[in-house]
């Protein structure tokens, strides 16, 4: 690299335009990987000798450093778009979604503000849009996208404690000290940690036999609760673990007659909403004042990513702007500018590669991808039912699969994961359901083949034997 300022910038040498290249041929030889190496983790004394001391005064040059991460470093993480990553929820961005990424990348677009990033934030609202059609929200609804469905839930219950607050201040009325909102222990954890940086309480109702959230629930709940102040009642529309999708009719009407903010936790599962074999488990979702869905889950982006969508904006819009007087002239008029509708200010426009994928893809494609893993899912489990020790926890509703192994523990789940993982299989980890272990298949790549996940099912059988 060339030792003036400029040139850290803007490098022409032959050596920077070689780089160029080499960055481009690994991205495109990554592209071309189907699958690609599932890789696993190193321990930091093994990175350490691969590595050495990377951050030095005179750097390594571009080529050396691509290559440490390209040939070592690179190997050292798991590859969670591999058809055979089950665990957790999965990501599969379609290739168009990961070749725009590059370009968001090399623009530079600030996405904090219609000023700076016009043109890529209204791209960005016609998905929005698009998502609130879904869900059955007016032409009005609008939004951001976020990070992930962690920031997602914080906004949404920092903007709806911020309306309870102000029909409060209408009222006459203080504010009170015992905050709450309400969801079920099902609800994703993040709850708890927005919980804790909102400073209130989480008022815990209960799940029916099928681990379902009611409206009965939500009811009997709020009124044996008269001694907090609940701002907002959660339903998720797919939990992590089980992709259960709460009664959301029923808890949106209790929510709505007690003029309490409703919001709709569907990071993972609201993505089922495009598939016409799901799309009646989220009646009632029109009911809510906002919801979440993360697109690099179930949507095919790449991360980081999560559509935060408001039926009445205007009301986070006075929750989440800030003031200050150097961002002032961002504030002129009724400009929409992104870092209003959460919390943030700073953003990358990240719903860019999610929409090129769609404008390139159509939404009928992701109809049909999304119906693949949950008919995948279905046959899989079917599978699992048939075949002696092998029991569901529960039926998947969406595209996961919790099942158990008769007479394993949990060394016996971990030690079959990591033989998975050592040769290079798959990656599916144990989970629990009521303090048991378990494992699951979350399903959502395209590229999953049923041939495959029969092969993880045989795999069992080498546990036992040991």
């Amino acid at each position: 690299m060339s030792g003036n300022t400029r040139g850290l910038i803007h490098d022409t040498t032959p050596e920077s335009l070689l780089l160029r290249d080499e960055v481009f041929a690994y991205a495109s030889d990554r592209l071309g990987m189907n699958p690609p190496p599932l890789d696993a983790p190193a321990t930091v004394s093994e990175l350490w000798q691969m590595t050495g001391q990377t951050v030095t005064e005179e750097g390594l040059g571009g080529s050396e450093a691509l290559a440490l991460f390209r040939d070592k470093v690179g190997h050292a993480t798991i590859s969670v778009d591999h058809p055979n990553f089950l665990s957790f929820i999965p990501c599969a961005p379609t290739e168009a979604a990961r070749l725009f990424d590059l370009i968001v990348s090399a623009s530079s677009i600030f996405g904090g503000s219609w000023l700076e990033g016009a043109g890529a934030v209204h791209l960005e609202n016609q998905v929005l849009s698009w998502l609130a059609s879904e869900v059955g929200f007016p032409e009005s609804a609008g939004g951001v996208f976020v990070q992930g469905g962690s920031l997602g839930n914080l906004s949404a219950l920092a903007a709806a404690r911020y309306s309870a607050g102000l029909k409060l201040k209408v009222q006459g009325k203080p504010e009170p000290r015992n905050w709450a909102f309400l969801c079920s222990k099902e609800a994703h954890s993040s709850l708890k940690a927005a919980a804790r940086v909102l400073d209130v309480e989480i008022v815990w109702a209960p799940v029916d036999e099928n681990g379902r959230l009611t409206g009965e629930a939500v009811a009997q709940t709020l009124a044996a609760n008269k001694d907090h102040t609940i701002f907002a009642v959660v339903a998720t529309s797919g939990t992590t673990n089980f992709g259960i999708v709460d009664d959301l009719r029923g808890v949106g009407e209790v929510a709505n007659s007690n003029d309490i903010w409703f919001h709709i936790d569907g990071a993972y599962g609201l993505a089922g909403i495009l598939s016409p074999r799901t799309r009646h488990l989220y009646d009632g979702s029109d009911l809510a004042d906002s919801f979440i869905v993360d697109p690099h889950k179930w949507l095919f982006a790449p991360y980081d990513v999560c559509a935060l969508v408001y039926k009445e904006p205007k009301l986070a819009h006075q929750a989440h702007t800030q003031h200050g007087e150097y961002i002032a002239v961002l504030q002129d008029g009724d400009d929409w500018n992104p870092s209003d509708f959460a919390y943030n200010l700073t953003r990358r426009t990240r719903g860019l590669p999610f929409w090129f994928s769609l404008a390139t893809h159509g939404v009928a494609a992701y109809r049909t991808a999304v119906t693949h893993g949950i008919e995948l899912a279905r046959r899989i489990a079917d599978e699992i039912e048939s075949r002696p020790g092998l029991s569901l926890v529960r039926q998947p509703e969406l595209s996961v699969v919790a099942f158990r192994r008769a007479g394993w523990d949990l060394d016996h789940y971990k030690r079959w994961s990591d033989l998975l993982l050592n040769r290079g299989q798959a990656f599916v980890v144990p989970s629990a359901h009521n303090g048991e272990p378990m494992t699951r298949f979350a399903i959502i790549n395209p590229l999953t083949e049923y041939s495959e996940l029969i092969k993880i099912l045989d795999s069992m059988d080498e546990i036992e034997a040991d």
